[in-house]
């Protein structure tokens, strides 16, 4: 079975890719927790991920995703999200395959397939569902090359490029397959996250947003929480507080330096912010017990 292959390949490869400097097999990485957690903010980039062993769930905007062995999600934006271990132990870690994904290589494929697919004004940015053998079967094929250097760079571009074309016309490629077009909503909208994501420190002029995208106002609101399940300010509220959150947990800053360093005016906005994300001041983080 596909799963199970998978699962057995993940364990060698989770061992190889911790003790390699280089690796071929640079799109594939084996996520591994041995504990629950409590939620945890992240920005997920483009990816799809296989859950081999534990459950996990995803919150992103208003909507929740429940995870279990089996389940796959992709991911085609890059979004802020908050997610959570729920069965993990020594014993049973929680496992997850994640293999990233490259737009270029979607787009390439838009001269083959782009007659054969339509823009979905339903698709997700976070599409989950049963894994498909479709794409676990080629993603079982390219860490097998793990063994394999020569075999690894030659095979391997090729693997990766049938993995995206599996996706791109799978059930869950639905916003994929939006993004072939440089012109679509998708597109335009991953414009305006690229603009966010350099610029999140700054002040967020909606205008300027809204141009990139070449849409109206109302129209890139629309679009934007289609896309990303939230509003252009508190996506970049959220990039703000994972990276302030990082800053806190790699020590050595003060609690208001770290809100200046986000792009926060006041410490005592920086705090409540703080504090509503992830359920405690920032503080907390100077007395190590968060």
């Amino acid at each position: 079975m596909p799963h199970e292959e998978l699962h057995r390949l993940s364990r060698k490869f989770e061992i190889f890719q911790k003790g390699r400097s280089e690796n071929q097999l640079e799109a594939a990485h084996v996520f591994r927790r041995e504990h629950v957690s409590a939620f945890e903010a992240a920005l997920y980039n483009p990816f799809i991920c296989l859950i081999l062993q534990g459950r996990k769930e995803i919150h992103i905007g208003q909507r929740s995703v429940s995870l279990s062995p089996g389940d796959a999600f992709l991911v085609s934006h890059d979004l802020p999200v908050t997610a959570k271990i729920l069965e993990a132990s020594q014993e049973v870690p929680y496992r997850a395959l994640v293999f990233s994904l490259d737009l270029a290589i979607l787009r390439s494929l838009y001269e083959q397939v782009g007659d054969a697919v339509r823009e979905e004004t339903s698709a997700s940015a976070l599409s989950a569902t049963r894994a498909d053998p479709a794409y676990m079967l080629p993603m079982a094929r390219y860490l097998a090359l793990m063994d394999a250097t020569l075999d690894a760079q030659v095979l391997g571009p090729m693997i990766a490029k049938e993995i995206h074309f599996r996706l791109l016309m799978s059930p869950i490629g639905g916003m994929l397959r939006n993004l072939l077009s440089v012109d679509s909503h998708a597109s335009r909208i991953a414009r305006a996250i690229l603009r966010i994501k350099s610029k999140f420190r700054e002040q967020l002029i909606v205008t300027e947003l809204a141009e990139i995208a070449g849409m109206s106002q109302s129209s890139f609101h629309e679009h934007f929480k289609s896309v990303t399940g939230t509003t252009p300010l508190q996506y970049q509220k959220d990039l703000r507080l994972i990276a302030a959150r990082e800053l806190l947990m790699g020590g050595g800053h003060s609690v208001s330096s770290v809100g200046f360093e986000v792009g926060y005016e006041s410490p005592t906005h920086f705090s409540r912010d703080y504090s509503r994300k992830f359920g405690f001041p920032p503080k907390t983080h100077l007395f190590g017990t968060a």
